[in-house]
């Protein structure tokens, strides 16, 4: 959840509290895997296109999916971390299908676009969503290519609207350039914390603690980043700035369900009004609606509320599921993947300091899910589709 820069905030002390924790990302700063099974041999999707029933022989989606393997739909699901310095590293990856790909660092090196391309030319199928954390202030990945952006609360307090549209479009059209497709932001939280830290996962990186003000902020960073080639993605459902915690560090517990909707979900149903494309879950719990266990995992959060309830029908994305609170919950980052698909997700993310085995070890246990019967076909089914819209795939062209 937090960048891995944000966590180097945050006192040493906290670190080694944490259970042995490296620094965890938005989507992900990488946490010990804990209770992960051991790397299985991975699964090699077919390098082939898979055959498609022709549009005059009434082509389908569905029918299409169901001629590639559940191993092959499993790793469309799947965002595999990456240095940015050394992204060549998980080519195998892309080209055994993986969905994704998340960019870690603070400096990006002059070849990532040519490393980029080259990584998309690895691809046997759907080439991956390229994504980073460019929210601004401390948390950019590329500001050396894309251009600096000042935290959101600064933008929000020193410039208009038009203006952040604007400065977004720019900085979008030059992360496009750079090949990345997906910016996981704007953050749509309501904090006016010091924060980024283990209390306060937010400080800065909110636009207000005003609902209004932030809404409009964080819609007009979104609107600017379409404008400029990139999809973005608005965190953290249902909201985290008055988490009791920060998740990356343990449980944290929001308000309850009725708060929220008093404030903290404002700016989401106006995401959602206005049509964005993508929302990333938070790992947060909500009393009353989720019990202990995290947003990420949960129906009742992700298909009840998010789907049912707001009437989100885009892209839904985990937030790191390497955090502490997920551990704390009793999953394993393969186990919480598969629970999280489930519970109504369509990309999970997670950091590892070996993103091999862990993504094979993802694409098995979202597999060993499907073929038990605890993940219907239709879900699975489903969250692919997703995936593949958001990359502008069609199945049956």
């Amino acid at each position: 959840m937090l960048s891995r820069l944000g966590l180097a905030l945050v006192a040493g002390s906290l670190v080694a509290a944490s259970s042995g924790c490296a620094g965890h990302h938005d989507a992900g700063p990488g946490h010990s895997l804990g209770a992960a099974p051991s790397a299985s041999p991975r699964r090699s999707a077919p390098r082939q296109s898979a055959p498609r029933p022709s549009p005059g022989a009434g082509c389908s989606a569905a029918a299409v999916l169901g001629t590639w393997s559940l191993e092959r739909r499993a790793a469309q699901l799947v965002v595999v971390p990456a240095e940015e310095d050394d992204v060549l590293a998980v080519r195998s990856l892309v080209a055994d299908g993986a969905g994704g790909i998340i960019l870690f660092g603070a400096d990006a090196p002059p070849d990532l676009p040519a490393n980029l391309a080259t990584l998309r030319a690895a691809a046997s199928g759907p080439t991956p969503l390229i994504m980073t954390d460019e929210e601004g202030g401390e948390v950019q990945r590329m500001a050396n290519l894309a251009g600096s952006l000042p935290w959101p609360r600064t933008m929000a307090a020193t410039m208009t609207v038009a203006q952040v549209r604007a400065l977004a479009e720019q900085v979008g059209r030059r992360m496009r350039a750079a090949g990345v497709t997906m910016d996981l932001a704007p953050v749509l939280d309501l904090s006016d914390g010091s924060g980024p830290d283990a209390a306060d996962p937010d400080g800065p990186r909110s636009f207000s603690i005003n609902a209004s003000i932030a809404t409009a902020y964080g819609l007009a960073f979104a609107r600017g980043l379409q404008e400029g080639g990139v999809i973005p993605v608005v965190k953290h459902f249902p909201g985290l700035g008055q988490a009791s915690y920060n998740t990356d560090f343990g449980p944290a517990f929001d308000p309850p369900l009725s708060a929220l909707k008093a404030g903290s979900l404002r700016p989401f149903e106006a995401a959602i009004a206005a049509g964005l494309p993508a929302i990333m879950v938070g790992n947060v719990s909500i009393p009353g609606l989720t019990g202990s266990l995290p947003a990420t995992l949960s129906a009742p959060a992700i298909t009840g509320l998010l789907r049912h309830q707001l009437g989100f029908r885009g892209l839904v994305l985990t937030d790191s599921l390497s955090a502490l609170a997920v551990q704390d919950a009793g999953y394993s980052v393969p186990q919480a993947a598969a629970r999280a698909i489930e519970a109504g997700a369509d990309m999970v993310l997670f950091d590892s300091p070996d993103p091999d085995a862990t993504t094979n070890e993802v694409i098995a246990s979202i597999t060993s899910a499907a073929t038990s019967g605890r993940l219907p076909a239709a879900r699975l089914d489903d969250a692919v589709q997703r995936v593949l819209s958001a990359k502008n795939v069609s199945l049956c062209p």
